[in-house]
């Protein structure tokens, strides 16, 4: 099997694989496009409440007579309309037209309010409650795991993060911190060197290590992805691409490999923060500019305005 099951500290399993919904929208095309993921193969579906289309997910699983045990579902607690956790996860999965989700992740940790500690009970009452097979968190760094932590009866399963080779160095304490309490890292945004950031370090190594296995650069990342450990969330609307993703579970990358990619993204990572860093600096001195020639504006105004009035009083 290309993309295999992962074991989760809940007792569960978590398929390594997922195809995520955050960019569908709603209504007839989240419909179709989830049709065509689960005609490919996918069978893990990432979701949440802030991506609007729970019921679009349901609605799909319904029209294809899939067995709730045939697909594994995970959503998240997004706040949104300010509602709390226990009404959310019914809403879900009212939404989602089910009885339990496999895993309910909190999306952010920004939402844990008063604190962490407080919100994690609730999401522990979600799984006592059997709404939820296992519980878990996103975008969460190792601090913030280490308080939820300290006071949890439910250690959470899974930690859902923004992962590429140019931000792996920045991830890594908080992958370290979750192996050590067998915390699941999930991740997002793997393809980030070839959609948003092309050109950098990472290129050349991707290149090389796809044409020796006669792959695709998206394919080489996914399987680097599967090297770490995580299970990969992606997405695409077009089956040839879902088709490669799902090959690419048989790419065995090598120790030498995984570090070529590392150490490639490395070098990027730091030319990335100092481009970004320069992109604040511009247009924040855009910004000064802005306001100076606006004073300058104002100020020969007021100047001219004098001057009329003087004229006028003679």
């Amino acid at each position: 099997m290309p993309w295999d099951l992962i074991p989760l500290n809940s007792g569960y399993s978590i398929p390594r694989l997922a195809y995520g919904t955050g960019s569908l929208g709603s209504g007839q095309w989240p419909i179709d496009q989830l049709t065509q993921a689960f005609d490919t193969g996918f069978y893990h579906i990432d979701t949440a409440q802030l991506y609007g289309n729970e019921a679009e997910v349901g609605i799909t699983i319904g029209q294809l007579g899939l067995e709730r045990s045939d697909v594994f579902i995970t959503t998240k607690f997004s706040g949104s309309h300010e509602l709390d956790i226990p009404t959310s996860i019914r809403n879900s999965l009212e939404y989602l037209n089910t009885s339990y989700v496999d895993l309910y992740l909190i999306h952010n940790p920004d939402l844990a309010v008063p604190d962490i500690p407080t919100v994690w009970s609730q999401m522990e009452k979600v799984q006592e409650a059997g709404l939820a097979r296992s519980i878990g968190v996103s975008n969460f760094n190792e601090k913030q795991l280490e308080i939820l932590l300290s006071s949890a009866k439910i250690k959470p399963a899974a930690d859902q993060i923004y992962l590429h080779p140019y931000n792996y160095q920045q991830q890594s304490p908080t992958m370290e911190y979750a192996a050590r309490y067998d915390i699941v890292i999930e991740a997002y945004g793997a393809l980030t060197p070839v959609t948003s950031e092309p050109g950098g370090p990472v290129d050349a190594p991707l290149n090389e290590i796809a044409t020796s296995f006669r792959a695709t650069t998206d394919q080489v990342l996914l399987a680097w992805i599967k090297a770490k450990g995580a299970v990969v969330v992606t997405t695409s609307s077009k089956k040839a691409r879902l088709l490669s993703y799902l090959s690419a579970g048989n790419l065995e990358l090598s120790a030498e490999d995984v570090k070529r990619i590392d150490l490639a993204g490395a070098i990027g990572e730091k030319g990335i923060t100092v481009r970004h860093g320069l992109r604040k600096l511009g247009v924040g001195v855009l910004f000064g500019i802005l306001i100076l020639v606006a004073c300058s504006y104002f100020k020969g105004r007021r100047k001219r305005s004098n001057v009329v009035e003087v004229l006028e009083r003679d």
